[in-house]
């Protein structure tokens, strides 16, 4: 695991390390966990996004089946 630099006003380092105490946490265990979050929120919305456009676009196959030998010629 990589170690990175942080700038904080003292006064959000301190509350952030009560915050992290009374919660049974380090107040680094804190900030990578919420990092994470909003991350991983971050991905999984663009993946919903994706297949909200999916349902939302109006495909024209007019009736044409595919097979899956039509999908790998080129």
């Amino acid at each position: 695991m990589k170690n990175i630099t942080l700038s904080m006003e003292e006064n959000i380092i301190k509350a952030g390390r009560q915050y992290a105490k009374a919660h049974h946490t380090t107040l680094n265990s804190l900030i990578r966990s919420l990092v994470e979050k909003v991350v991983i929120n971050q991905s999984q919305q663009w993946l919903s996004e994706c297949f909200s456009m999916m349902d939302q676009a109006k495909g024209r196959s007019q009736g044409k089946h595919w097979k899956r030998e039509d999908l790998y010629r080129v």
